[in-house]
């Protein structure tokens, strides 16, 4: 992510975030999709935000984009506040958008949509894009597959060079290798300056490309930090094979939480300091032990228990 002191950026996007939510609400009757969610997001950097179906990540989305009004608080994109109709057509001019469920004109070949979004917002950046992701161009969206529908919902998104990318389930239904070219080209608009902000539940892309996440659940943002800070804040992934099978009362401790224990294999976060924990194994029948840190799957279990983030909400 940029600093302060890289000259080499605007000075706009040194000195304001590039979006920012301010309380920002949205409630359909008794239902709260979002509830009064505060964060900002800087210039220069990518932004995962986390949640399960129905979390309320894509009613964020919809209401930074001005697709919906909020209820209550506000949001800026851009430096446009998402009430001011005419302030935020202006600077969505700068913002490329990747939907989940992208809505192209299905009789149109893929040729013709791209032209379509280039009469309205500009291509400079078509054929580099076209050269990563090779859509069929030739051939109706309606014989694309979900993959090809979905790079060519990349190329429409980034092909006007925006400040500003806000994808949804970016990588949904591309193969592993297209996946990996699309972390790399994310990689590379953020370090270009551009802001990328995207809703995920593919939570090794997250922790691989981003540099800050947000976890919603239930409409309330629940964690905002630095993905390695994340990690570290939430202990260490442990496995440990004793010489003889173990009783889980003798060996768990109070710095121990999701402990498995399958016979004389236990599996544990450990929450305390590493070399406590290492002065207390040296005292068992210890055969092999391995510690690493944990991944975000795990830290979601913290946060959501037995719901497992299984797709955009």
């Amino acid at each position: 992510m940029r600093t302060q002191a890289d000259t080499t950026e605007p000075e706009s996007s040194r000195d304001e975030p590039t979006i920012r939510l301010d309380d920002l609400t949205k409630r359909y009757g008794d239902v709260t999709a979002n509830d009064s969610i505060s964060f900002d997001v800087e210039a220069g950097e990518i932004f995962g935000y986390l949640g399960p179906n129905g979390a309320g990540k894509t009613t964020t989305i919809r209401l930074l984009l001005g697709l919906i009004k909020p209820t209550d608080g506000t949001a800026e994109l851009l430096g446009a506040d998402v009430r001011n109709r005419r302030a935020l057509t202006a600077a969505k001019a700068d913002v490329g958008y990747l939907p989940d469920t992208l809505g192209f004109e299905e009789r149109l070949t893929g040729r013709q949509v791209l032209e379509h979004f280039a009469r309205m917002r500009g291509d400079e950046r078509r054929e580099e894009l076209l050269e990563l992701f090779r859509p069929p161009l030739e051939k109706p969206v309606e014989t694309y597959s979900h993959g090809n529908k979905r790079m060519l919902g990349i190329v429409q998104a980034f092909m006007h060079d925006p400040d500003l990318a806000i994808l949804d389930e970016p990588t949904s239904g591309l193969d592993p290798l297209k996946q990996d070219r699309m972390h790399a080209f994310l990689e590379a608009e953020r370090d270009a300056g551009k802001t990328i902000f995207f809703s995920s539940h593919v939570l090794s892309e997250v922790q691989r490309v981003c540099d800050r996440v947000g976890i919603i659940r239930n409409g309330g943002l629940v964690a905002l930090e630095d993905v390695d800070d994340l990690l570290k804040r939430s202990g260490k992934r442990v496995r440990v094979q004793l010489a003889e099978p173990v009783d889980e009362s003798a060996f768990v401790t109070s710095e121990m939480i999701d402990v498995e224990i399958i016979d004389a294999t236990v599996r544990f976060t450990y929450t305390g300091k590493p070399a406590e924990l290492l002065e207390y194994l040296v005292q068992l029948a210890v055969e092999d032990v391995d510690i690493s840190d944990p991944q975000l799957d795990d830290i979601f279990k913290h946060y959501y228990g037995d719901d497992s983030p299984s797709g955009a909400g």
